[in-house]
C-alpha cells in the first residue's frame, strides 16, 4: 500500500461552513450567559407587568414610558448615561470581589465616604492649585479612602473569618453615620441651613462634560476602569491568581498562592472604584458632599454585577440599561399615577430573576462548548 492510498480523506465536519470548529466553541461559551441574563431580564419584566396589570395600570404603556423615559430621544440618552456613571463604578465593586467567590454588597458605605474625603481635600485646594490637579486630588482621596473600607472587610474576612456580605453591608450603615456627622459637624458650610453640606466647589472647579455631550466625565471614568478591570482580570497573572483562588482556595492555598493578599488587594481595589464614584458626584453633580451621595448607587451595583455575570465589560451595558430605568422613574410617576419608587420595585424584581436564572446554566446542551469542539484529527485517519 502506497502513501497516497493509506491517507484517506477526512469527512466533511457539519458547522464548518461559514464557522470553524474553534469559532462555534468560543461562540458557545460565551452565548450562554448573554442568553440567560436577556432571558432573566425578559421575565422580571414579565412578572412586573402582572404587579402593574393588578394595580389597574397598563403594561404596554408602562414600558413605553420606560423606553421614552430612557432612551427615547437624544435628551433622554443623555440624562440615562449620567446616571449610569456611577453604576459603572459601583458594579466594580461588586463584581471584582466576586472573582474570588466574595460577595461585597456595602459598597454604598465606600461611595459616600469617598465623597467626604474627596469634598475635604477640595477645600484648601481650591484657590490656589488649578482645577485638574484638584480633581487629581480628590479622586486619589475618593479612592483611598473607599479602599480603606472596603479592603477591611477583606482583612476580617481572611484574617477573623468574618462573612464578607453581612461586614459590607454593617459598614455601610456606619459610613452613612460618619457621612452625616462630618457634614453636620467640623465640615459643614454655616451657610448651608436646610441641607448640611460641606462648601459648594467653585463653578471653575467642577468636573465638566464630555465634549459635544450633555453627559459628565464620570461616565468616561467609569468605562475606562471597567476596561482596566477586564485587563486585569483577563490577561495579568495577579488576575489570574484571582480566578483560581476564587474556584478553590484550598487548591490556591496548596500551590502557594497568596490568598490573603489577593483578597485584601481585590475588596481594596473594588472599594476604590466605589469611592471614585463619591467623588465624581461630589465634583460632577452635587458640588459639594451632603445626604445626596446617599442615593443608593451602592446597591443598585449589586443589580448590576450580577446581570453582567460580573464581567466588567458586561457592566457597561447593563449600567446604561439601569441608569435608563431609573431615568425614566420621574415620567412614569406624572404620566401614570404611579411612585417614583416603582422603578426600585422593578430593579427588585429583576434581581430575584437573575437570581432564578442562576439555576440554569449548565442546563442547555447547545451551551457545551464539547459539542463543538473539533474531532480528533489522529483518530480519523486510517
Amino acid at each position: 500500500m502506497t502513501l497516497e492510498t493509506s491517507i484517506q480523506p477526512l469527512s466533511p465536519i457539519p458547522g464548518d461552513a461559514g464557522f470553524s470548529r474553534p469559532s462555534l466553541e468560543w461562540l458557545a461559551r460565551r452565548a450562554e450567559p448573554v442568553a440567560i441574563a436577556l432571558f432573566a431580564v425578559l421575565a422580571g419584566l414579565a412578572l412586573f407587568s402582572l404587579f402593574i396589570f393588578v394595580l389597574g395600570k397598563s403594561p404596554v404603556q408602562l414600558f413605553t414610558l420606560l423606553y421614552t423615559g430612557g432612551f427615547g430621544s437624544w435628551f433622554s440618552l443623555q440624562n440615562s448615561l449620567s446616571r449610569a456613571a456611577p453604576l459603572l463604578l459601583t458594579g466594580l465593586c461588586v463584581a471584582l470581589p466576586a472573582r474570588l467567590g466574595l460577595v461585597i454588597i456595602g459598597g454604598e458605605g465606600a461611595v459616600v465616604l469617598g465623597g467626604v474625603a474627596a469634598a475635604a481635600i477640595a477645600l484648601p485646594l481650591t484657590g490656589s492649585v488649578a482645577p485638574p490637579l484638584v480633581w487629581l486630588a480628590m479622586g486619589i482621596a475618593g479612592m483611598v479612602v473607599g479602599g480603606i473600607w472596603i479592603g477591611i472587610v477583606g482583612v476580617l474576612r481572611h484574617y477573623r473569618g468574618v462573612n464578607e456580605t453581612i461586614a459590607s453591608l454593617l459598614m455601610a450603615y456606619i459610613a452613612i453615620a460618619l457621612m452625616n456627622h462630618m457634614i453636620e459637624g467640623m465640615l459643614r458650610d454655616p451657610a448651608s441651613l436646610n441641607k448640611p453640606s460641606t462648601t459648594p466647589l467653585p463653578a471653575e472647579y467642577m468636573l465638566g462634560n464630555i465634549p459635544g455631550m450633555d453627559v459628565n466625565w464620570g461616565l468616561a471614568i467609569g468605562v475606562a476602569a471597567c476596561v482596566l478591570s477586564y485587563i486585569l482580570i483577563e490577561t495579568t497573572s495577579f488576575g489570574f491568581a484571582a480566578r483560581i483562588a476564587g474556584g478553590n482556595v484550598r487548591a490556591a492555598q496548596i500551590q502557594g498562592l497568596p490568598v490573603g493578599r489577593l483578597i485584601v488587594g481585590f475588596t481594596a481595589l473594588a472599594g476604590g472604584f466605589a469611592g471614585l464614584a463619591g467623588m465624581v458626584e461630589v465634583a460632577a453633580v452635587q458640588g459639594s458632599a451632603n445626604a445626596s451621595l446617599a442615593a443608593g448607587y451602592g446597591y443598585t451595583g449589586i443589580l448590576v454585577a450580577f446581570l453582567a455575570r460580573h464581567n466588567p465589560l458586561a457592566i457597561i451595558p447593563v449600567a446604561i440599561l439601569l441608569g435608563g430605568l431609573d431615568a425614566a422613574g420621574g415620567l412614569i410617576q406624572r404620566r401614570m399615577g404611579l411612585p417614583d419608587a416603582t422603578v426600585l420595585v422593578l430593579q427588585g424584581t429583576l434581581f430575584v430573576a437573575i437570581l432564578f436564572c442562576e439555576t440554569l446554566y449548565g442546563r442547555f446542551k447547545i451551551f457545551n462548548p464539547d459539542l463543538w469542539k473539533s474531532p480528533d484529527l489522529s483518530k480519523r485517519s486510517a
